[in-house]
C-alpha cells in the first residue's frame, strides 16, 4: 500500500526518468512570472533563484503551469494529533501561486470553498 507521504518521491522518480535529470531544476524559488511582450494576456516565463547556491535563473517558456499548491493553514485545522500534520495540511502551501497569478493579471475565481478532510472510525483522509 502506498501512503500519501510516499507519493511525491515516487512521482519525482518517474518524472526524472521521463524528462531527463538535465532538464529538471530543483530547489529553485520562483518569485515572478514574466509576461509575453506580444500578448499581454500570456505568461512567457519566470524568474527565480536557487535556495542552495548563489544562482539566479530566468526561464523562457511556450507554456507555464503554475502548480504551487493552495493556501493551507490559513485556518486552524479541526484535526488533532497525527492528522494535524498530514500531507493535505502542507506547511509550504503559502498561497504564493495566487499572488503570482494575480500579479500577472489572472482572474482568481472559485475561492469560496474550504477543504475539510473526511473522517470515519479509526481513520481520516482527503476527499474529492
Amino acid at each position: 500500500m502506498i501512503h500519501g507521504e510516499s507519493y511525491k518521491p515516487i512521482i519525482a522518480e518517474a518524472a526524472k526518468m521521463a524528462v531527463g535529470e538535465e532538464d529538471i531544476y530543483e530547489r529553485v524559488f520562483i518569485f515572478e512570472l514574466l509576461k509575453d511582450k506580444n500578448d499581454p494576456n500570456a505568461v512567457a516565463g519566470a524568474v527565480g533563484f536557487s535556495v542552495r547556491e548563489p544562482k539566479f535563473y530566468v526561464f523562457k517558456a511556450k507554456a507555464v503551469l503554475l502548480a504551487t499548491g493552495g493556501a493551507t493553514l490559513l485556518f486552524r485545522p479541526r484535526s488533532t494529533g497525527e492528522a494535524a500534520g498530514r500531507t493535505w495540511y502542507a506547511i509550504f502551501d503559502t498561497g504564493s501561486g495566487y499572488y503570482m497569478g494575480l500579479k500577472a493579471g489572472a482572474m482568481l475565481t472559485q475561492f469560496e470553498h474550504r477543504f475539510i478532510p473526511f473522517r470515519f472510525k479509526d481513520g481520516y483522509g482527503p476527499v474529492g
